[in-house]
């Protein structure tokens, strides 16, 4: 099979603020280019996520402090709202808008990327003519049942039933096919290519109905590639506990909270094997987004990291609802509580998809959430003249600024740069439901305590990694259910979601395509440095890094793992999408200063609460709604 590096690799033109006005007669559609019929952003490959080119003018801005973008068109565009970003915070602000003031209320919602959804991306791969369905970023919902009335109404708004999962969800595929947590370890980083059926960790817990290790903790240490020496302290780790700390039982609350997990390791357990010091500091993946070097002790055990299992050696020192057994009643598969199991094939990027069904309904067919899940959506149907809310991508916004006083004004200007040229519209009031650390950069006349909260803020970079496979007999054949590889760029592997609605069938048997889900959480080089400096390490790390980078790693990746004789590469791996989020997960949060409404600005996404999950950003657009009103 021929190399994948240039499949459907499409380099993003993006752009970004003293108006000329349009000449006379000229209306704004001429200016805005119509889309090609063919445009479909969900079945691209390559690098996804933020894609390249879609944060170029937006580095411009807060790297350079650019500021001259040529001439800028007044494109005499006024709406009742403007929405900076086009994720899920902004799609619900669009969305709470129009219900509480009138659908006939207009709305614009500009983003810089090529397609809507933000963080809820969707990948489609198409293999033989059937189409695949995988999640790019925003996986799923969260513990629904602690959802405030606000993101249920929405929810119910939308048409997900959410006792539907309940069957949607195959729960017993991972035992039916035998597939488990394991551990691979690679030669690169230990010396063999070996996978042994244990996960190390607990960071599998919450894949609903995998199966759990059978090896006892001596069985399966033995079996590693380590030394001699890192096998006794990878044991020692895992028959840690509470125990060993020797402190009265009331004193464990407190110390889990105050001191550092890798102190815990290194000193009190004595652990200075590099491969076991490896394997702990990745362990947490993308529950948190860094690495268990940075995390008090009391933190690294609720993601689950070495040593944790089972809960009963630290069931003293956690407090009720910071970590739970991750087992079913049998003992055999994993299981929670509150199970998760609320997914959409393609994640979170089926709400984004029913909000712009909602806000644009000629988009595409289908009624509900289940409906339009195999629902093409025309996006020619986004950013027309007629429509009451319109979706406007590749456009990345570089100005916002009231129209004179903030405390008196009525209107906002709003520039951004499309197709490398400048344009400028007007609302009544803008929701900026952008990142939250970009506004000081296009909102210039901020209060200086407001902007220096917003600055404060950081993001940890992910990537998922969607992978259209022809078949996955090599994965059964192997047993591999979820791996956990500390020794590679994806830190776990996996089989998707087994999930089963909206007339979408998950993968039935072996001989059937399938997607493999891929996760990374890029970490610093140097241990034990500061969040802060590991994050931007991380990040500028992964952004230099070509689709072919990550091909060959894969290749070799997936190559040591799987059995030679049921899988080759090129054969058996039909498309990639690399999902990378330079910005992901929020670090620190901008407070009731950072988020407060400035003059017809107001300010949501998940990040105003310093929060990543879905719910989170569906309430910010819920306040930033009712503060403009």
């Amino acid at each position: 099979m021929r190399k994948i590096t240039r499949r459907d690799f499409v380099n993003g033109t993006l752009v970004a603020a003293g108006a000329s006005t349009l000449p006379f007669a000229t209306s704004s559609q001429g200016v805005m280019a119509t889309l090609a019929p063919s445009y479909y952003p969900p079945a691209r490959t390559g690098l996804r996520g933020s894609h390249p080119g879609s944060s170029d003018h937006a580095h411009s801005r807060a790297w350079n402090g650019r500021t001259d973008w040529g001439a800028t068109t007044d494109l005499q565009e006024e709406y009742d709202l403007v929405v900076v970003g086009g994720g899920l915070s902004g799609l619900s602000a669009a969305y709470f808008y129009q219900q509480v003031h009138g659908l006939d209320k207009t709305v614009l919602i500009l983003d810089n990327h090529d397609d809507f959804g933000g963080h809820a991306k969707r990948n489609e791969h198409t293999i033989n003519g059937h189409t695949l369905l995988g999640e790019g970023g925003s996986e799923s919902f969260e513990e629904p049942h602690e959802f405030s009335k606000i993101v249920r109404d929405l929810v119910k708004d939308l048409g997900v039933d959410m006792e539907r999962f309940d069957t949607a969800y195959d729960v017993g595929f991972y035992k039916r096919h035998n597939l488990r947590a394991v551990t691979y370890f690679n030669k690169q980083i230990f010396g063999q290519d070996k996978i042994v059926k244990h996960p190390f960790c607990d960071y599998p817990g919450f894949v609903e109905g995998l199966l759990r290790s059978t090896l006892s903790y001596e069985e399966a240490v033995e079996q590693t590639p380590l030394s001699a020496k890192g096998k006794e302290q990878l044991l020692r780790i895992l028959k840690g506990g509470q125990h060993v700390l020797n402190l009265p039982k009331t004193e464990l609350p407190d110390y889990i909270r105050t001191h550092s997990y890798f102190d815990y390791l290194t000193r009190t357990l004595g652990i200075d094997d590099p491969g076991v010091l490896r394997m702990a500091r990745g362990t947490p993946v993308d529950y948190a987004g860094v690495g268990t070097d940075v995390m008090n002790l009391g933190e690294a055990l609720a993601s689950g990291s070495l040593g944790s299992d089972p809960y009963a050696v630290w069931k003293d020192a956690l407090k009720e609802g910071d970590y739970q057994e991750y087992v079913n009643k049998e003992g055999d598969t994993y299981a929670a509580k509150y199970p998760f199991i609320h997914h959409f094939p393609d994640g979170n990027a089926s709400i984004a998809r029913s909000l712009v069904k909602k806000l644009i309904p000629e988009v595409g067919p289908g009624e509900n959430a289940e409906q339009i899940v195999l629902s093409r959506f025309n996006y020619n149907e986004l950013d027309k003249p007629g429509n009451s809310a319109r979706v406007r991508l590749n456009s990345t916004v570089v100005n916002v600024k009231h129209a004179g006083n903030a405390k008196t004004a009525s209107d906002v200007f709003v520039t951004f740069i499309k197709d490398n040229k400048s344009y400028q519209v007007t609302g009544k009031g803008v929701v900026m439901a952008c990142y939250n650390m970009m506004i000081p950069h296009i909102v210039p006349d901020l209060p200086k305590e407001q902007e220096a909260a917003l600055r404060r803020l950081s993001k940890v970079p992910l990537q998922y990694t969607t992978v259209g496979l022809r078949n996955w007999r090599a994965i059964k054949e192997a047993g591999i259910g979820m791996a956990i590889c500390p020794g590679n760029i994806h830190q776990v592997v996996g089989m998707d979601y087994p999930v089963s609605i909206g007339g979408y069938e998950f993968t039935k048997t072996p001989n059937d395509p399938c997607i493999l889900h891929l996760r990374s959480c890029p970490l610093g080089q140097t241990v034990g440095a500061p969040t802060i400096e590991q994050i931007s390490e991380a990040r500028y790390r992964m952004l230099g890094l070509q689709f072919k980078d990550y091909e060959d790693e894969m290749r070799e990746h997936l190559g040591g793992m799987l059995p030679m004789g049921s899988f080759n590469f090129d054969r058996e791996i039909k498309s990639i999408s690399v999902n990378r989020w330079a910005h992901a997960y929020c670090y620190g949060s901008p407070g009731a200063v950072g988020r407060q409404r400035f003059g017809r600005i107001a300010i949501a996404n998940s990040d105003a609460a310093g929060s990543s999950l879905f719910q989170t950003a569906v309430e910010q657009a819920w306040r930033a709604v009712k503060e403009l009103a």
